[in-house]
């Protein structure tokens, strides 16, 4: 064995990664001190491990059941539900996410609204996705479900969660927030989101910027009720347009409108018609 192998080569250390000497780069030299790459992580100075080589983590004789809770075990369960997504709604075929409140009360304008919606979805055998829970959600379901057409409850767990509601006849529950909203964009053509809170205007949010950076195809998104949207329109144009945190393009990124029909029609206008 030469030297350079009996003490390791340079560049190289035990812990399964490559300290690399701060110096005789083409890189401005970094005032933290030397870098240490463990895979496409690096650390720099004081934030390089001492724990160990990445192998004797591997078999390590560590009896304590910890390690179940930590990072790198969630990421397998959440690898799961994307797996578990992805294969239940692949073959899905067109369809669209009605957004709204789980607050909504049965028979009150924007729950019939939502029904209808669903119910004009299905007619076009285009598929209804939503959040799975009660209101607005329930309503689109039912509508869709009672017309015949596809129903999907993407649910999520929470600790007063209601369940998936009774009109779904595709439902999944996931425990991550983001692989469910990854879910509602993959497998949607278009967006409609009728009033809500929080949550609404997250994934409302959520899927505007989206479309606003390029990270998705075009998708139409359309508001419903003017009356219940109008002071956060206001403020889009008084506030952020006035003040350049937006361009002048991307107040067009939606439509607003009051008509249960054209929601649907302009939510879906890039779907082919369906036979």
């Amino acid at each position: 064995m030469n030297d350079a192998a009996a003490h390791g080569a340079p560049g190289t250390d035990t812990a399964g990664g490559a300290i690399v000497p701060n110096q005789g780069t083409t890189e401005p030299e970094s005032p933290l001190g030397d870098e240490y790459h463990r895979g496409p992580v690096t650390f720099r100075g004081t934030m390089i491990p001492q724990d160990g080589t990445t192998s004797g983590h591997l078999l390590d004789g560590e009896s304590s059941t910890d390690w179940l809770h930590m990072d790198p075990w969630r990421v397998l369960r959440i690898q799961a539900e994307f797996v578990d997504g992805f294969g239940a709604l692949a073959e899905l075929g067109p369809a669209i996410t009605i957004f709204g409140s789980a607050r909504t009360k049965r028979n009150t304008p924007d729950y019939i609204a939502a029904e209808r919606m669903g119910a004009l979805a299905a007619e076009k055998k285009v598929a209804v996705i939503t959040g799975g829970g009660p209101g607005i959600m329930e309503a689109a379901n039912r509508g869709a479900a009672l017309a015949d057409g596809v129903s999907v409850g993407l649910g999520i767990e929470l600790p007063h969660e209601q369940g998936i509601n009774p009109y779904v006849n595709l439902g999944m529950s996931f425990r991550y927030f983001f692989v469910r909203k990854t879910m509602f964009v993959k497998y949607s053509k278009g967006i409609i989101v009728c009033p809500g809170g929080f949550g609404t205007l997250d994934e409302m949010f959520e899927c505007l910027t989206l479309v606003q950076t390029h990270k998705t195809a075009t998708m139409p998104v359309v508001l419903y009720n003017s009356e219940y949207w109008q002071g956060l329109l206001d403020w889009v144009n008084d506030t952020l347009l006035y003040r350049s945190m937006i361009s002048p393009l991307d107040p067009q990124l939606f439509k607003v409108t009051d008509d249960p029909k054209e929601a649907v029609e302009y939510a879906t206008r890039l779907i082919p018609p369906q036979v």
